[in-house]
């Protein structure tokens, strides 16, 4: 017997849901990134933004999302109707989108965030759980990692597709804005009309499904991942500090999107295979090869103003993606009790959102005090810092093997 049909034979096929759910992924983050990649060159030349205002709103959007996050994850646990949650917080997102191109100030831009980052934090919790529910624990890496290539596809086809809108119109941002409509209501009706919720799901409606003290306590297991996780999160700034740097170093307003092309790209590329060797060698080595990525692209950055030296940035930006999204929420899936998936993801987006605001609010002051440069050596630093702690990961919550 050959070693290809040995892994056939041992290691399940990823379930047809968890690529659906990656599709709707997919377009839903075409449609995100086409608007995120020109906003803050929006806000900052066409409203009158200063970066940290950029910042500010950036952390509040996320803040916003993190009040949902846990509620929508517990929500889902206890009504055990993950598909439903997600559908509506897809819609939320999709409604926001033509708000953007009608928004004539920062408090509409504002308003448009909130709804788009109320809907991804209804969404984000329910969709990881649903994909933990469907997946065999020994391709849980593979199953989230193929979600965040997907995911990802868009990352890399939103800019460009912003880059071609906006040479073909002579720098129209409203055009940009809505034509990105469209992918975002696609990915609501592919949710709605292809997702299925699991049999197993289905069945367990009709039991008993945990307590509010369950939800409340959670485990100590789970509560260790999330305190590591938000760590790492600390580290890492919103994208948006990467646009603003791409304008310091020469790219024209244009090109700019080529930032989130070049990331996506290298992110989606690394996250499925990465998520594969995860279920062979565990997790937390490759959480720490993510964070040496994060501490050479944020001393690049702080140190370069040449564009080819800020691709290299970005790039190794793009591998500390690949090596790390994936693998934190397979962490959460191989510690949550299977009745508490929800609300262990719910936790978990809540506390890594909080540390998000906390550190596009930082970069943001550091920015406008300092200069671009203090920004990332402070992302430096504190990545340094949560290397330190990835030890506090016990090694038992690596996966087995494929036999």
């Amino acid at each position: 017997m050959t070693l290809a049909s040995q892994r056939s034979r041992s290691a399940p096929s990823i379930p047809g849901t968890v690529w659906l759910l990656g599709f709707v992924s997919m377009l839903m983050d075409i449609s995100s990134e086409m608007v995120q990649t020109l906003l803050p060159l929006y806000l900052v030349s066409g409203l009158g933004a200063s970066a940290a205002m950029v910042g500010l709103i950036e952390g509040l959007s996320v803040a916003v999302a993190t009040v949902t996050k846990f509620f929508s994850g517990a929500f889902s646990d206890l009504t055990r109707n993950r598909k439903h949650l997600a559908t509506f917080g897809y819609g939320l997102a999709a409604l926001s989108k033509p708000l953007i191109p009608l928004a004539d100030s920062l408090t509409m831009v504002a308003g448009a965030k909130f709804l788009d980052r109320v809907g991804k934090g209804i969404r984000g919790a329910p969709r990881d759980a649903l994909i933990a529910d469907v997946t065999p624990p020994e391709i849980r890496g593979a199953s989230f990692g193929l979600r965040k290539s997907l995911d990802t596809v868009g990352g890399f086809v939103g800019p460009l597709v912003a880059i071609g809108l906006m040479l073909l119109t002579g720098g129209s941002f409203t055009t940009v804005f809505w034509i990105a409509v469209i992918p975002a209501f696609l990915a609501v009706f592919l949710l709605a009309a292809a997702v299925r919720e699991p049999k197993a799901a289905e069945e367990g409606k009709r039991k008993t499904g945990p307590s509010l003290k369950d939800i409340a306590l959670l485990t100590p297991a789970i509560w260790l991942v999330v305190a590591v996780a938000s760590v790492l999160t600390l580290a890492r700034f919103s994208e948006a500090f990467l646009l603003l740097r791409a304008g310091d170093v020469g790219f024209s307003i244009a090109w700019i999107p080529i930032t989130m092309v070049v990331m996506h790209l290298v992110y989606g590329l690394a996250a499925y295979p990465v998520g594969i060797l995860s279920d062979r060698v565990g997790r937390r080595g490759l959480l720490a090869v993510s964070l040496v990525f994060l501490v050479a692209a944020d001393l690049l950055l702080a140190t370069t103003d040449s564009i080819g030296l800020f691709l290299v940035a970005i790039v190794l930006w793009g591998l500390h993606m690949g090596f790390s999204q994936g693998i934190l929420a397979t962490l959460v899936a191989d510690t949550a009790p299977a009745n508490l998936r929800g609300s262990a993801f719910g936790l978990f987006n809540l506390t890594t959102g909080a540390a998000v605001v906390v550190a596009n609010l930082a970069a943001g002051l550091l920015w406008d005090g300092y200069g671009a440069a203090a920004t990332f050596v402070m992302g430096a630093i504190v990545s340094t810092a949560a290397l330190l702690a990835l030890p506090l990961l016990p090694r038992s919550y690596r996966s087995v093997p494929h036999a």
